[in-house]
C-alpha cells in the first residue's frame, strides 16, 4: 500500500518536500570573447610612376579601391565584349561630370585593357572604374592565374591622357590597368611669325 499524502491540519494536501524542478543545463558551453585586434593592417602602395612611364610587377594583394567613387562590371571573358565595356566605363565617367578624356582615349583605353585580358581565355573578366584628383583608374582582371605580359604597355601609353598603366599578377588574377587624366588637353600654339 502507498502512503497517503501529508495532509494539514485542515485537511488540505500540503506541497511536495521535494525542491522544484531545476532548468536543464546548457547544451553549448558559453564561448569567451574573441580577441580583437589592437591595430588595423598597415597596407602600403607604390607611388605611380611618372608620364609616360609603365611599371610591371609580379605579385600583389588583392585590389581595393577606397574612399572614392567606383564602379565595377563582371563580363564573360569573350573579346567581344569590349564594345559593352566601352558603354558602360564611357556612360559611368560622363555620369561623374567629367569631359575628359575623349570618348575615343576612353574606347581605346578599354578595348586594349579588355583584349589583354580577354586573350587569358578566362570565363570571366571584370572592369573596375574609379576616380581620385582629376584621374580615371581602369583596371580589368582576367581572373586567372596568368603571369604578366608587357606586350600592351607600350599601346596603352601611347593613348591620349594615358598618365601610367601597368600590368601585374596577384591572387585576383592577371591585372592589366591605366592611369588617365580628366584635365583638358594642352593646345600647342605656334609662335606669330
Amino acid at each position: 500500500m502507498t502512503d497517503p499524502m501529508p495532509m494539514n491540519d485542515k485537511g488540505s494536501k500540503l506541497p511536495p518536500t521535494y525542491p522544484p524542478r531545476t532548468p536543464p543545463p546548457q547544451r553549448k558551453p558559453v564561448e569567451a570573447p574573441r580577441p580583437q585586434p589592437s591595430t588595423k593592417p598597415v597596407t602600403t602602395s607604390l607611388p605611380l610612376p611618372g608620364p609616360g612611364q609603365a611599371r610591371l610587377q609580379t605579385r600583389r594583394p588583392r585590389m581595393t579601391i577606397k574612399d572614392r567613387r567606383a564602379a565595377n562590371w563582371a563580363l564573360t571573358g569573350y573579346p567581344w565584349v569590349a564594345g559593352q565595356a566601352v558603354g558602360k566605363v564611357t556612360e559611368t565617367v560622363r555620369a561623374w561630370g567629367y569631359a575628359h578624356p575623349e570618348d575615343d582615349a576612353l574606347d581605346k583605353s578599354v578595348r586594349l585593357l579588355v583584349g589583354a585580358a580577354a586573350a587569358d581565355d578566362g570565363r570571366r573578366i571584370s572592369v573596375h572604374l574609379a576616380d581620385q584628383d582629376d584621374m580615371l583608374l581602369i583596371a580589368v582582371l582576367s581572373h586567372i592565374g596568368s603571369e604578366p605580359d608587357e606586350t600592351i604597355l607600350s599601346a596603352l601609353a601611347a593613348v591620349p591622357g594615358t598618365s601610367s598603366c601597368g600590368t601585374d599578377a596577384s591572387d585576383d588574377g592577371r591585372r592589366v590597368w591605366a592611369v588617365l587624366s580628366t584635365k583638358r588637353p594642352r593646345t600647342r600654339t605656334t609662335p606669330a611669325a
